[in-house]
């Protein structure tokens, strides 16, 4: 290995891009500066000297703690809460109402995706360590954002769905096709997600690190390039443009809420339902914004400045660590999303509170014994 004095030959810059997976001293897979970037900031091929400009190891021992700790919590709650209310819609029976069948295909994206949890656990225990091949390290991947996504456009569907009976009440064009329309929207949403997140199978990949197999997030280091504008385009369509409609459906909803009781001769609800309203309102947005907001954020600001090529390492590093920090954000809308739904359901808080009733009192009978 040359060192930091010795230059490199033109002909390996030109014929291959080059890894640093040998070098890497972290469990982490190490992103690269491809050659062509290199030639093309450097001139002079053959005055391109030291290993050291292509170096970059990343510090992501936290992994090792924050993530399997924070996936064992999602997977714990999340399982159960999401398979309550998958029961408890499907119980209903076929006469379901529009917002429950947002809710139960939002809760079946949230299940699917806690499902593959005990793989990721074991794999940022094991220090990045993926022994189940390479089918199953892509398929993790595309669960990840597509249950990601999928949960934003149920929410979106669902805001939708709110702002339309809050805003246009007496509107009869959104009447049309009832249940079965909402089913269709619902297969259209998983389809868009589909398409959306296809590209996964083809970024996410394994690879070997120190001779151990590795399961690769984003994409492989010879990838990050291509990976980049697909990256963007996803936050874009998969998040931004339902983001901004989320709020802007939001903020005119709260508009209407907090106008007198009576509005334009439409008789508004009960000072008191509108204030839970007004309180609903504020904590959907918060929570989609604490789930979504910091990782999508932190995510454009890592793939801009990993792809480029004058960046320096430690602000790479840097970057790399705030965003894999916002990851656990954006797994806890598996367990927010059933408790979202068990507050906007009163029949299923009301069903509760007689389950726990019966179970206390059937406590104190035997205690009393």
């Amino acid at each position: 290995m040359p060192h930091s004095g010795d230059s490199l030959p033109a002909d390996m810059l030109i014929s291959q891009t080059v890894s640093l997976d040998f070098f890497s001293t972290s469990d982490q897979p190490t992103d690269v500066y491809t050659a062509h970037s290199l030639i093309a900031s450097a001139g002079n091929i053959s005055n391109i000297s030291g290993i050291g400009l292509l170096r970059c190891t990343y510090k992501e021992d936290f992994k090792r703690i924050l993530l399997p700790a924070v996936y064992t919590i999602v997977f714990l709650l999340g399982l159960p809460l999401n398979a309550a209310v998958i029961l408890k819609i499907w119980r209903t029976g076929p006469n379901l109402s529009k917002n429950n069948i947002y809710m139960l295909n939002l809760a079946l994206a949230d299940f699917l995706y806690v499902m593959s949890l005990p793989l990721l656990i074991y794999n940022y225990g094991s220090h990045d360590y993926w022994p189940f091949g390479e089918f199953a390290c892509k398929l993790v991947r595309f669960q990840f954002y597509s249950n990601l996504h999928g949960s934003i456009l149920f929410l979106t569907c669902i805001s939708m769905q709110r702002y339309v009976g809050i805003c246009h009440p007496l509107a009869m064009w959104h009447k049309r096709g009832g249940r079965r329309m909402a089913w269709y929207i619902c297969g259209g949403v998983w389809l868009v997600v589909a398409i959306l997140c296809a590209p996964t199978f083809h970024f996410a990949a394994t690879g070997t690190q120190r001779n151990r197999t590795v399961c690769y997030d984003l994409s492989t280091p010879k990838l990050s390039v291509d990976y980049y504008p697909y990256g963007m385009a996803l936050t874009c369509l998969g998040f931004l443009l339902p983001f901004m409609g989320v709020m802007a459906c939001y903020c005119r909803m709260a508009h209407i809420l907090c106008r007198p009781v009576s509005y334009q001769g439409v008789s508004r609800a009960s000072a008191d339902k509108r204030d839970k309203a007004v309180r609903m309102i504020i904590v959907v947005a918060t929570v989609f914004c604490i789930s979504f907001l910091p990782f999508h954020l932190t995510k454009s600001m890592y793939l801009v400045i990993r792809t480029l090529p004058g960046a320096p390492c430690e602000t790479r590093n840097l970057f790399s660590i705030i965003y894999k920090s916002t990851r656990p954000f954006a797994s806890m809308n598996s367990f927010l999303d059933p408790i979202l739904f068990y507050f906007t359901q009163p029949r299923y808080r009301q069903s509760t509170r007689r389950f726990m009733l019966k179970v206390t009192t059937l406590r104190d009978k035997g205690t009393s014994v």
